[in-house]
């Protein structure tokens, strides 16, 4: 039987369980987007591979099989997160190799190693040999056995790597290293923030915009607000004041304020766009999703574009190749089918409902909006989220099949949830507000197996 659920154009595994997204790319005339996956249990119990994802467009995605797999000493319980980096025409991936030693450990201070490693591709799908770069040993001595998910980048310095660490005293931190050729590393520097932050940060990522440094990371540990850091773990970023080895960070900011994500990485697009993509989803969550019944579950955000407005606020927006997927607008309609575009201008308060059961309002005296599932189905133990934002003027909405991302105010704030309609045709109720709806077409999209799910 064939999931209800299955996304229109977010990208997912055919089977089993996807997480977080790895080696995104444009290599070779197309885009490649790596993920963690676990084809054999949609609750992800399996081993962990990388699959793979490739496009010449963003829109039109095929899928390319899963060319890394735990064959090594050094990944034997796993290939774990990591980054692409195209060098001499190829393409080499970096990786975290999780081994975990039988024994009574926990598998925190003691019993677990997290290796990195490196393999170069001509294409993508053709692995070479793998080859041990950093073990730990190569880590400070004040590091727990939890260091992963390399991110490595080129500047007119040479090349960097980033680590996301926990010290033995449960302090989250990223480990900066230095390579003339990407090949052989030293140890740079520890980034942390003045006070401690969450005991572990992980899948971290650092770039610049406008000569502004942007250090990303998924902090584990914080404390919840009401209006922040609401989700059991956390992805942000903080602004770099110098050089990043100086480690000067300015305040942390959440990506995105929903329920449904985690890990995001970026990339640039051969024109010198700075994308995002995400997992929507969280490692340890307390509410479910109903596709794990039909045999898989997850998916990654669309690609979002990372940019400055004119206000000098970090902002996202969905990738302008998207916009090949929209239809005909239409006025105050009463009812959409997914999947579909919904924009509107907006100023003053204003409330949206969907399918009678989720509904998205915010309140101008209060400065709060707020997204809220009234009906426990269709949110799947999913229940409210909050964000603070003094003013909206603008709202834009892309529902595909079973997922939401919502942009406020030009994209200054983000909030992604999944959902569970139990049909394609849902009504929509606007007050204070005149959207205008737009049908999102289905592409074409070669996953293998999904026919069966």
């Amino acid at each position: 039987m064939r999931s209800p659920w299955r996304q229109a154009f977010h990208l997912e595994p055919p089977t089993g369980w996807l997480n977080d997204p790895n080696g995104l790319c444009w290599f070779g005339g197309l885009y490649h987007v790596f993920f963690q996956y676990c084809p054999e249990s949609a609750s992800g119990s399996g081993r962990k591979l990388w699959g793979h994802y490739e496009s010449p467009d963003l829109v039109h995605w095929r899928f390319a099989g899963a060319p890394l797999a735990p064959d090594t000493p050094w990944d034997r319980d796993g290939v774990y997160s990591g980054s692409a980096l195209v060098k001499d025409g190829q393409l080499q991936l970096f990786y975290t190799g999780n081994v975990k030693q039988p024994g009574d450990y926990d598998y925190i201070t003691a019993g677990r190693e997290g290796n990195v490693l490196r393999v170069v591709s001509p294409d993508g799908r053709t692995m070479g040999p793998k080859q041990l770069l950093l073990a730990p040993r190569d880590y400070p001595g004040f590091c727990s056995c939890h260091v992963r998910d390399p991110k490595v980048w080129r500047d007119g310095r040479g090349f960097w790597m980033v680590l996301g660490a926990r010290s033995l005293d449960s302090r989250g931190s990223v480990l900066l290293y230095r390579s003339a050729d990407a090949e052989h590393w030293q140890y740079a520097a520890d980034i942390r923030s003045e006070e401690p932050f969450g005991y572990m940060w992980e899948c971290p990522d650092y770039f610049t915009l406008d000569g502004r440094g942007i250090l990303s990371v998924s902090p584990q540990g914080l404390a919840h607000e009401q209006t922040r850091c609401q989700n059991i773990y956390q992805s942000g970023w903080f602004p770099v004041q110098g050089p990043l080895e100086s480690g000067r960070l300015g305040a942390f900011t959440e990506w995105d304020l929903g329920f449904d994500f985690y890990a995001p990485q970026t990339f640039l697009t051969p024109d010198g766009r700075r994308l995002l993509i995400a997992w929507m989803g969280l490692p340890d969550s307390p509410y479910a999703n109903p596709t794990v019944a039909f045999g898989y579950q997850h998916c990654l955000t669309l690609p979002r574009e990372v940019f400055l407005d004119r206000e000098g606020r970090l902002c996202q927006r969905p990738a302008r190749e998207l916009t090949a997927l929209c239809g005909l607008a239409q006025i105050r309609a009463e009812s959409a089918a997914l999947p579909f575009r919904l924009c509107a201008e907006t100023a003053g308060s204003f409330r949206l409902t969907l399918g009678g059961g989720l509904t998205l309002q915010y309140d101008t005296g209060e400065g709060l909006f707020s997204l809220r599932f009234t009906d426990p189905v269709l949110g799947c133990g999913r229940t409210e989220r909050f964000a603070r934002i003094s003013r909206v003027r603008s709202l834009e909405l892309l529902a595909d099949t079973s997922s939401l991302e919502i942009f406020l105010d030009g994209g200054a704030v983000v909030l992604s949830t999944r959902f569970y309609p139990a049909q394609r045709e849902i009504s929509l109720v606007c007050e204070g507000l005149s959207p205008v709806l737009q049908p999102m077409c289905i592409p074409e999209m070669n996953i293998e197996g999904a026919a069966a799910t």
